[in-house]
């Protein structure tokens, strides 16, 4: 069974890939904190969450609603993010990306109609889309240099950064209104940019992507579209999860078991922490398991978790089903892009990336329609549907291969 991203000599060549050393820790260090800050800002949001639900006066349908402007600035965003990319490097575009994301987040909290907060979050999910789609075909490039399975590391510090936001979010929810946080975070956002982003803008890719391409393009290229394809539905799966914890969690805790302000607003830190956790110990597991089965389990465990967290009668259990369902989808959307960008190059991540996110974006309105329609808890199963279908998906990938120069 290969393992993931075992990838052959570095692309600058041996005695160069030495000397490129430290450039290359600089690189994935500034990349990392772009990871963690795009978690932070986007948990940020989504605590406050029940807070604007309430200034705005949204039913759970017209909040879901709302919530599709994320979801279609998000992929209008994404299907040009890649050409952006191509054109002026994946690094200026995920510097410029996050300071659209930072100064996006004061907008929310100044609308007073669903319709009007559908209209700000547009230009949320635009800047979320880019980073998202800039950051990963970055991370590629430098795994591909790195030559180790190290894509897990950066989504560990998206998620570690989530939990840093959330955690925030659930101190300040009962003290702080959501329109001080947001400018706060924005500050925090910009400023955090201004120390990583020279850093980007200084290095280019170590990775070229027209180079990637070429060495795929006798590689059976229908079945690599194939395959580049499903592990773009298993990243959809799971990424759907991810997005509905973090707009529905806090809500389901608070309305659902009458958890504290507070509380509720710390689920998503339970979920986060542990996905941090299981992504801290991602590269140890594939370069252990391989591929395949680190999807498989994954997919398992984060079913199993979801339907203990949508249908436990107290607050303590659905915590704890939070958390297991973090550890379950920890690593399976990291090896999903990272596999995807590995048979196919920057057309593989933007491909997977842009299904992976459409998921994430798009699962928290369908939670809306299914919560309105049938309950909140039951429409929470859906996570557990998904994750077991994403676990079928990955044993239905164990065949495939990364083409020779991966």
């Amino acid at each position: 069974m290969p393992l993931l991203n075992k990838v052959g000599p570095a692309l600058s060549g041996g005695s160069r890939g030495d000397t490129a050393s430290p450039s290359l820790a600089r690189l994935r260090s500034a990349l990392t904190l772009f990871f963690a800050l795009d978690g932070f800002l986007f948990a940020g949001w989504v605590v406050r969450i029940p807070a604007i639900k309430q200034q705005t006066g949204a039913s759970a349908g017209d909040l879901g609603l709302a919530l599709l402007g994320v979801s279609a600035g998000a992929v209008v965003t994404m299907t040009l993010t890649g050409r952006l990319c191509r054109r002026y490097g994946s690094h200026p575009v995920t510097v410029a990306a996050a300071v659209l994301l930072s100064l996006s987040l004061t907008l929310p909290p100044l609308t007073r109609s669903p319709l009007a907060l559908g209209l700000v979050l547009l230009l949320f999910g635009a800047a979320y889309g880019g980073i998202n789609v800039a950051m990963n075909s970055a991370a590629v490039d430098l795994v591909a240099a790195l030559r180790r399975p190290v894509m897990p590391s950066f989504h560990a510090a998206f998620s570690l950064g989530g939990m840093l936001g959330a955690g925030l979010g659930g101190l300040v929810a009962g003290s702080l209104s959501p329109t001080a946080h947001l400018i706060g975070l924005t500050v925090a956002g910009l400023l955090l940019t201004a120390a990583a982003g020279p850093v980007l803008l200084r290095h280019p890719s170590p990775a070229p992507p027209e180079s990637l391409p070429a060495r795929t393009a006798g590689a059976r290229p229908a079945g690599s579209r194939r395959t580049v394809l499903l592990f773009g539905v298993i990243a959809l799966c799971t990424a759907y999860g991810e997005g509905a914890l973090a707009d529905w969690g806090a809500l389901h805790l608070a309305q659902d078991l009458h958890a504290h302000p507070g509380v509720a607003a710390a689920g998503y830190s339970f979920f986060a922490l542990a996905m941090t956790a299981g992504r801290l110990s991602g590269t140890a597991l594939l370069e252990r398991l391989g591929q395949t089965r680190t999807l498989v389990a994954g997919g398992v465990t984060a079913a199993a978790g979801m339907l203990l967290g949508a249908l436990a009668p107290t607050v303590w259990a659905a915590l704890l089903g939070f958390a297991v369902t973090g550890l379950g989808l920890a690593n399976i959307f990291p090896v999903a892009v990272a596999r995807a960008g590995a048979l196919a190059g920057p057309g593989g991540v933007a491909a997977a990336s842009t299904l992976g996110y459409g998921g994430m974006l798009l699962g928290p309105p369908a939670i809306g329609f299914l919560a309105d329609w049938f309950s909140l808890p039951v429409a929470l199963t859906t996570v557990a549907v998904l994750a077991a279908g994403a676990a079928v998906m990955g044993y239905a990938s164990r065949g495939a291969r990364v083409p020779v120069g991966h």
